[in-house]
Formats: C-alpha cells, structure tokens, sequence
C-alpha cells in the first residue's frame, strides 16, 4: 500500500507549525521579559511535533529526519521534569510519549517499508547530500545537547546564547539540505525559525548588556 503523499506531507506540515508555534510564543515571551527565556509550552509542543516529525521521517524515507528527531526527544522530557511540567501529564499519554521512540526504533528495525535499510538505500538523496545533511542535522540537534548541559548545571530549564548559535548554524545547514531536497516541509519549518533564533541572539545581548 502507498502512502498519499497527500498525508505524508499533512502530518509534516502539522509537525513543523507545531515547531513553529513554539519558537514564536518563547519569541513574544521573550520579548516581554526583555532576555530569552524558557517557557513550559515550549516543550510541550516539541514532544507533539517530535512525535509526528518522527512519523513524517518514516514516511519520507529520511534517515536525517530520523536521526535528528530520535537524538532530542528525551530532552525534551528532561526539560519538562525542569519546568515541572511532567507530572501532570495524564499517565496514558505519559506512556504514549515514552514510547514513542522505542516503537519507532523497532519499526526501522524490522522488515517493514520504510525500515532503516529503506532510509539509508534511497535512491532519491545522492550520497554527498545525505552527509551534508547528517553534517547539519548533527549541528542543529547539538544545540539541545548544549542546552541540557547549561540546564543541568543551573538545575533549571534555560535557553541560553549557545544555544541560538548553534540552532543559527544548524539551521542554515538544513535549509540548504532541504533546497537540493526539494522538501517543502523541512524548508519552511528551518527558514521560519532564522528570524527567532537572531532575535533571541539580540535580546540576550542587550539583557547581558
């Protein structure tokens, strides 16, 4: 059965206007506090559009996707036991979140279409693009590696200046992966996000400052 490019690139789109959604509301709250900050719902929506992100990657035959998604899932958890946001999740979705990922490896390990022999053989990513955008990927989910150090080291959720260096370079990386991609999804969800990640750059200048 093939998949309807149709929903493939629905549930994308719905992932990246989650992503999306959570950059702008950090941005205008950001912008009222005067420096960049951390909000709850922030990692709220990137557990949903991880989640769905996760799926689109399958679907899209995408080991970049994958990866990149499979690397900061659980950060995102992290951050949320942080922002003490965790606990009141329903315990069903508590599970769903949890396993979401382990589903997700079992799946790419089996036999099934879009397994991640499937990822790795597809023939529409010429090999030197597939490790440019490896190359980026790594960069970008890096920066929430940074940002679990600096929150782990202040016991507390923090979004700091590395962070948004790093997603800037990241993200400049992806954008250009999607170019020669043709991915319309991943474009418009990385080009979105330059203006905020500047922005928090500037914000967090002028805080310090």
């Amino acid at each position: 059965m093939t998949t309807s490019p149709i929903w493939m690139y629905a549930i994308g789109f719905v992932a990246q206007l989650l992503f999306t959604s959570r950059m702008i509301v950090q941005w205008i709250q950001s912008e009222n506090a005067g420096k960049p900050i951390s909000p709850l719902i922030f990692w709220q929506l990137s557990i949903v559009g991880s989640i769905l992100f996760l799926a689109y990657g399958i679907l899209r035959h995408d080991f970049v996707i994958v990866l990149g998604q499979a690397l900061v899932y659980y950060i995102y958890i992290r951050n949320l036991h942080f922002k003490n946001g965790w606990k009141p999740i329903p315990l069903l979705f508590k599970c769903l979140v949890i396993i979401a990922p382990i589903i997700t490896i079992c799946y790419l390990l089996s036999d099934a279409p879009g397994n991640i022999s499937d990822l790795f053989k597809n023939n529409e990513i010429p090999t030197s693009l597939q490790i440019w955008g490896i190359i980026g990927q790594l960069i970008f989910t890096f920066r929430f590696y940074v940002q679990w150090i600096n929150s782990e080291s202040k016991n507390e959720s923090v979004l700091s200046k590395s962070f948004w260096t790093v997603s800037l370079v990241g993200s400049v990386m992806m954008i250009i992966y999607a170019v020669f991609r043709w991915d319309p999804v991943l474009f418009l969800g990385q080009l979105s996000g330059l203006v905020v990640y500047v922005r928090n750059l500037i914000l967090g200048k002028k805080a310090k400052g």
